[in-house]
This record gives structure tokens, sequence and C-alpha cells, in this order.
């Protein structure tokens, strides 16, 4: 039997590109437990940003779109634009996707992958069991890339936890047990404003603080007839990174990150105004100057705009700081894989087809986006990294 593919990661990005690998005859492997960010690092009772014609995994074949889900399960289509998708439907959604198509997911964790000499890689798994994979794809989404701000970090030394003073979004899948307390919400992106609703509606006392005013996007029916449609919106820069993500790759490094960092930056959904507004507290300042924990009570040193130094306390602080990728952080990479690896401030730099500089070992999603743009950020860009990666897997390896 040849040796498998392993695909680490069984997220959108993971359950993806192994449905394509199958659909070519390609041996696979694929490891992790299902659709785990989605459902244990988002809050009950979050609704997707993105559209449903944005929220589809791709397939190699027809039929497994978020609307032949709906249409399977006897549930409300979501169609249009202005239809909004619950996480727990899209959770469902993923667990339909690997029943029909990835049927074989292990839900174990790959404890370390090493290279062998232009000979595969090895690779063991939690269980103990060892073996040989001819390539390997990292498609293990924002495992271990929660991102906390150094001003922050400072007040929590041995880490945010959900039960300390500090915490990232991704720890909340509840936010109810914050009924009745007081909380801070550090940031201005879809996942600060959501959190700070959710947090709200069940109870809690919540402050917004950011750099700058919470924004929101337009609703469907009054975007631009004249522009371009994309999975994002109609405009041409949404239409440039949705459909030429390959010419991403040519720009200067300190393009590619600003980029990666700025289009589709921190903005609320549209639907989400009516429930912020009015409702939340914003604390809009300069910047967060220090942070420190006093009797359990975490407290912000903030430099205001009009600056004066004020300090901001509450009982809990929740920072919805985003992800950044770093190599680092996944651990199963062996020492002389990561050495190995050309990386541009953290993540690894691909080429065609979503290799490495090391033959045969593969990224997809999150860890692409400073290669291939912020569409590999949003599930919608399956479409557009499956059946590259897998296409150019299949050439060198197949």
């Amino acid at each position: 039997m040849r040796q498998p593919v392993a695909v680490i990661g069984a997220g959108p990005f993971g359950l993806s590109t192994a449905a394509h690998l199958r659909a070519r005859g390609i041996p696979v492997r694929i490891f992790g437990e299902l659709m785990v960010s989605w459902r244990e690092r988002m809050p009950g009772g979050m609704l997707l940003k993105s559209t449903p014609v944005a929220s589809n995994i791709d397939a190699p074949q027809r039929g497994h779109d978020l609307v032949d889900y709906c249409d399977a399960a006897g549930i409300k289509r979501l169609v249009t634009d202005e239809d909004i998708v619950p996480v727990e439907t899209f959770v469902a959604y993923g667990e339909w996707f690997k029943e029909r198509l990835v049927p074989d997911l292990e839900r174990m964790r790959v404890v370390s992958v090493d290279g062998r000499a232009g000979r595969g890689f090895e690779l063991k798994l939690d269980s103990g069991e060892q073996f040989t994979a001819r390539a390997v794809v990292v498609a293990s989404g924002l495992t271990g890339f929660a991102h906390l701000p150094a001003e922050l970090a400072a007040a929590v030394p041995d880490g945010p936890a959900p039960t300390g003073p500090v915490s990232h979004s991704s720890h909340h899948p509840d936010l109810s047990r914050f009924a009745g307390r007081e909380l801070i919400v550090v940031g201005a992106g879809q996942s600060a404003l959501e959190s700070a609703v959710l947090a709200g509606e069940a109870g809690a006392r919540v402050r917004v603080v950011a750099r700058s005013a919470p924004g929101f996007g337009g609703p469907p029916w009054d975007q631009p007839r004249l522009r371009p449609e994309s999975p994002f919106g109609r405009a041409w820069s949404l239409y440039a990174i949705s459909y030429y993500a390959n010419l991403y790759r040519g720009l200067p490094a300190p393009a590619r990150h600003y980029l990666a960092k700025n289009i589709l930056g921190p903005l609320g959904a549209w639907w989400l105004r009516e429930r912020f507004e009015g409702k939340v507290e914003v604390s809009r300042v300069e910047r967060i100057s220090g942070a420190a924990v006093d009797g359990g009570r975490p407290a912000l040193t903030v430099r205001t705009r009009g600056g004066r130094t004020e300090e901001l306390t509450a009982d809990h602080v929740i920072a919805a700081t985003g992800y950044k990728v770093d190599i680092g952080a996944l651990g199963f990479l062996g020492d002389e894989l990561r050495t190995e690896l050309a990386v541009s401030r953290g993540t690894p730099r691909l080429g065609a087809g979503y290799v490495s500089s090391v033959p045969g070992l593969y990224f997809t999603g999150l860890p692409a986006a400073s290669s291939y743009g912020p569409l590999m950020r949003f599930v919608c860009g399956t479409e557009y990294a499956s059946p590259r990666l897998v296409k150019h897997l299949a050439a060198a390896h197949g």
C-alpha cells in the first residue's frame, strides 16, 4: 500500500483538503477533533458574520454546500445574503460533510512530525502509533494562535485563562457565566462586539475598550451594484483577494502582511448594530499602556484620546484581540523541520500549491494568509485553496 498523505486538522480546511485527496484516489489519513474551534471556542448563540455563500466547505463534487445540508436536514434554507447562519448550524454542517466525504476521520492528536531525509515524514500519534506519510498538510486552524497583546500579557504571567482575571475570546463557549459581573472586552472586531452583546444579553455589565469606534458593515441591500461581487461583498479589492489570491504571493512581504491584517479588518456584521448600539458602553482610547491585577480584579491603564491617563477596572477582561500565526506554536513540528522552514514574521512562506520550503509539507487556512491573502482566514477560502493544493501535491507526490 502506498504511503498516505497526512492531514492535521479536522476543521473546514482539513475536511475540504481530505475530501479532494480522496476524490483523486490518493490515500489519506486525517487527524483531529471535528470542527473543534467552531464547537469549543465560539460562544453559544453566536451567528456567523459570513453569508451562507461564503460559508460553504469546498467539495470535489456538487451537492455538499451549506444549502444542500439544509435540504438534507429539513431546516430553513440559508440562501440569500440576508440569511444569518447560527454557529450550531455550521457545526452540524461540518459533521454532515464529514460523514459523507471524510468518514474515516481519526480523532487522535498528532504528537510529532519529523522529516525522513527526502523519504517522506515520520508521524507519531498520541495513541503511540508511528507511521510514514509521503506528504503532510497542516490545517490545524486557530489552535495555538490566540493573540494576547504584551500590555495585557504582563498582568497574567502564567498566561490567559477562562477562570483567571484575563482571558482570550476563544476561551468562552458560554458567556452566561458573566451574568451579574463587570466585564471589559478589548477589541473592535466582530468577535469583540458579538462577545460583548452576548455577555450583555446574558446579564453582564459590559464595556468595550478599543482604539477605534466600533463600526458595522452595510446591509446586503445597500451594497454598490456597479462593483464586482465576491463572497465578502461588492468591491474591487474584495474581488481581487477572492479570485486572484495566487498573485498576492508576488507582492513584497511588507505589503502582504499589511494587507492580510487590514483588508477585511475589524468590523461588526450589519445585523449586530441594532443589538450593540445604545446597549454596550464603549471607551475609545488612544492605547492601553498597561494592565495589572489587584485582589483578583484586573485593571487597565489607558491613555484617552484627550491625552489623559485613566484606570478601568472590572471583574474580568476578555481580550478579543484575534490570532497571530507563529510556527513556533505548532509544537508537533520537529525542531529540524521548523529550522528548515522559510518563514516571514513567524508565518510559513508558501510557494505555488501551498507548499512550504520543505518539499511535501503544506499549509492551508490561517497560516497561509500571509502568502495567499486574507481569503485564507475564511471558510470560503477552501474553494481556492483545496483544489490547488491537492493538484500540486498529486503532481509532486501522487
